[in-house]
């Protein structure tokens, strides 16, 4: 074994290095990776370290995305000093005393950015100790949870702090992390360490969005590599499968097997099939696909193949994505199953992706078509005038709460987009909607009277 190896593996060396997550933390800014939306050029949270006017605020994001990083970059950048704060371990005895130092440090014009990790376990009484000293100005007050603020933060607290939003972290993003470990003096940049793109990619589907997950699971993958007498360790397919413990993943997330698995449980909950739907869903997720692009495609199937059959179907459907947005894999497993046998068992109809479509050809093809003027709202004097608004009739002045009015462009007011079926409770709304036109019909023939 290499000496840098049995070095990193020497269990009762005191100089056993840390692991490499906390080696490879960025320290400054154009380092950090992720969370273009808030860091990108002109993005608010950039603008805001670059202007140095940061204020209190939490950070929500899942484990692994950069929330304590982000934190000691803004201390640095903004040259305040940095207080890590645990809300497992700390009380309010101890929430005083680093008030009271915050509170010294202002004194001296020094600003005090305080971190509170996982601040979601504060309760109450702790959360509003740091109310007044927020107030003031003696710190600014970042916070950071997995959990959604706005149910496990007071509002007192809440209302002071601008709440952002980390996403996890895209599968390239994790790939340019471990690149960058596998390069640099911090990481495995002073050995000769073989590993494919290949598995870079399946690494970064495996610790879906988490990069602590990820650079733990590259160093153990690195320090169980095959070592060759040259020196050069080599991390095998079969290296990754013991380190992760499972299989070899069979897809990537942008490759065609990607697809063709989402469209065998697209098919499958089509066809009324819960057991196929459901096996496809665990391919899926257990070869690390990303459980929000699942809830999403649910979500679309949910109207473009149930629709008003069974509208409680985009219910369970968006239920379902805020379960996994929220509480993430694997515990997110259950409630995708739940949506996609719910999907498979509703009845069916595509009347809502076929009215679409066929008013998009007409919307393209007819887009200089004027609205109506009695369509047209007429806020001014001489838009009325102009007879904007001029002869439209508001339903609810009328016992039937319709009127003969149409409302479609002159040249399609015969049109008709919306066709529905005789399936589920769109049967129901066959009959109303064949009600309403009937009635229409008859308004308008005693109008032509």
């Amino acid at each position: 074994m290499s000496s840098k190896i049995s070095g990193q593996m020497g269990f009762f060396d005191s100089s056993v290095p840390e692991p490499l997550a906390a080696r490879l933390r960025p320290r400054r800014l154009e380092d950090f990776v992720g969370q273009k939306h808030l860091l990108g050029e002109g993005k608010i949270l950039r603008r805001l370290i670059d202007s140095d006017k940061v204020s209190s605020m939490i950070f929500w994001g899942p484990p692994g995305v950069g929330k304590t990083t982000l934190a000691q970059i803004i201390a640095s950048r903004t040259k305040s000093s940095f207080i890590n704060f645990s809300a497992v371990t700390s009380g309010i005895k101890e929430i005083k005393n680093v008030m009271e130092r915050a509170e010294e440090s202002r004194s001296l014009g020094e600003r005090t950015i305080l971190f509170v990790d996982e601040i979601h376990r504060f309760n109450k009484a702790q959360q509003d100790a740091f109310l007044p000293y927020v107030e003031k100005g003696s710190i600014i007050l970042i916070g950071a949870t997995t959990e959604n603020p706005s149910f496990e933060i007071n509002g007192a607290l809440l209302s002071r702090c601008k709440v952002f939003v980390l996403h996890a972290l895209e599968a390239q993003d994790l790939v340019t992390h471990f690149q960058r470990a596998l390069k640099s003096r911090e990481g495995f940049g002073d050995m000769s360490v073989k590993i494919s793109d290949e598995i870079l990619r399946e690494l970064a589907v495996f610790a879906n969005g988490d990069a602590r997950v990820g650079l733990s699971t590259l160093e153990m993958m690195v320090l169980n590599g095959e070592i060759h007498s040259d020196g050069q360790v080599e991390v095998t397919p079969e290296v990754f499968e013991q380190c992760t413990s499972k299989k070899s993943l069979l897809y990537d997330k942008n490759g065609e097997e990607h697809y063709n698995l989402i469209s065998a449980l697209h098919k499958s909950m089509r066809n009324s099939d819960p057991d196929a739907a459901v096996y496809w869903l665990a391919r899926m997720l257990e070869a690390g696909e990303d459980p929000i692009y699942i809830a999403r495609r649910v979500t679309r199937f949910a109207s473009e193949d149930i629709g008003m059959a069974d509208s409680r179907a985009l219910e369970v459907a968006i239920a379902a994505f805020e379960a996994c947005r929220l509480i993430g894999m694997p515990e997110c497993n259950v409630h995708l199953t739940h949506a996609c046998i719910y999907m498979a068992m509703a009845p069916k109809s595509n009347a809502m992706e076929m009215a679409y479509n066929e008013a998009r050809i007409d919307a393209i093809n007819e887009l200089a078509e004027p609205v109506p003027m009695h369509l047209r709202n007429a806020p001014t004097g001489l838009m009325k005038n102009l007879g904007y608004g001029k002869g439209y009739q508001y339903a609810h002045d009328y016992e039937e709460k319709l009127t003969a009015m149409t409302c479609l462009p002159e040249s399609l007011k015969d049109k008709t987009y919306y066709h529905p079926t005789d399936q589920g409770n769109e049967a129901k709304y066959k009959e109303r909607l064949e009600k309403i036109k009937e009635m229409k019909k008859e308004l308008g023939r005693k109008t032509a009277k």
